[in-house]
């Protein structure tokens, strides 16, 4: 098989060197379960040695300057970061393409998007949950420059692509469980208001209430990071109220187990005397007691979109869907139970 000279191996090339369908290719080398043993190892077998002979390589097969993916992830690499983050780097590897990573929490105060066309050996980025203000993603689309935003914090135009999860439906799921467990006054411990998925859950909590014919009041209402320091010191402020709710709705599943720590602070049972829900179903929501009731967030699985976008955007194919939005999934566990009576 010839492949013309400059160019890297494409999911084509590995289809006609295996002679396995372009869809399977596709499969295997965005992650997908559901590929024969065999038929995975034979694609990446392929797939690592047209790497390996072409122009983006060395000699020795090593990968040379040039066709890497810039990666910004400008906060501490734990948990939700950490999951995406890494899908992205080992999808990205699969394609052959080395990662330049920027990560961590003093890179917020680094301007670094509109110098990333200019950079030597930076063919395109992906870039989480971008502190930067929208009018430099504009530019950097202005540009040219191929990238994908992954779970944005503002709104992005419809021209940049964007992968993020069902933030509104998520959290009306776990709204709809509590009513249905005869929660009324629930109490919810929100992200910052300035993100998207603050306010897309937010919406989708208040939603799944007024469809029980009840009003969410901002007084049962606590916005901030989404810590465990401000889980357990939101929750406080909520428990410590003349009329304390019965369940709280939690932005992440940290801040649900600062909750669950205010309410064993104040004797409270969970769940008999208060239930508490979380988002993400990251592995902290498995190591608390009781377990966790969240929603699930397909965070390995945003990783593997955004490279898939961005692959067919540097090799110039036509993408209509350039706004991805993931289903959750409501995980049902011990820290939510019926309303307590009375």
């Amino acid at each position: 098989m010839s492949r013309s000279p400059g160019r890297r191996a494409t999911v084509r090339d590995i289809a006609a060197r295996t002679g396995v369908s372009i869809a399977t290719v596709s499969r295997v080398l965005n992650g997908h379960p559901h590929v024969a043993p065999e038929t995975r190892q034979l694609v990446r077998l392929a797939a690592e040695e047209l790497s390996a002979r072409s122009p983006g390589r060395g000699a020795d097969g090593a990968r040379a300057p040039g066709g890497a993916v810039y990666l910004r992830c400008p906060y501490v690499l734990t948990d939700y970061f950490g999951l995406i983050v890494s899908s992205v780097a080992e999808t990205l590897a699969l394609h052959g393409h080395a990662v330049v990573l920027d990560a961590g929490e003093a890179e917020q105060h680094v301007s670094v998007l509109p110098s990333l066309p200019s950079r030597a050996g930076i063919t395109g980025a992906i870039v989480i949950l971008p502190p930067e203000p929208g009018d430099q993603l504009v530019a950097l689309r202005a540009s040219g420059f191929p990238f994908v935003v992954v779970d944005p914090r503002t709104p992005v135009p419809r021209d940049i692509a964007a992968v993020s999860a069902a933030h509104f439906a998520g959290a009306r799921s776990v709204t709809e469980h509590l009513v249905r467990l005869g929660h009324r006054h629930i109490g919810v411990i929100a992200g910052p208001q300035d993100w998207l998925a603050g306010g897309g859950r937010l919406a989708g909590h208040a939603s799944a209430l007024a469809d029980a014919g009840v009003l969410h009041s901002p007084e049962l209402t606590r916005a901030g990071e989404p810590t465990v320091p401000f889980g357990r010191h939101a929750a406080g402020e909520l428990l410590d109220l003349p009329r304390r709710p019965t369940a709280l709705a939690c932005f992440n599943d940290k801040t649900a187990v600062g909750a669950l720590a205010a309410a064993a602070e104040r004797g409270l049972r969970v769940p008999a005397d208060l239930s508490i829900s979380g988002f993400d179903d990251i592995d902290l929501a498995q190591a608390t007691s009781p377990m966790l009731t969240t929603v699930r967030q397909p965070l390995a699985e945003m990783g593997r979109i955004a490279v898939s976008l961005l692959i067919r955007l540097m090799e110039g194919h036509r993408v209509d869907a350039l706004h991805v939005e993931l289903a959750t999934e409501l995980v049902e566990r011990g820290s939510t139970g019926p309303a307590p009576a009375g």
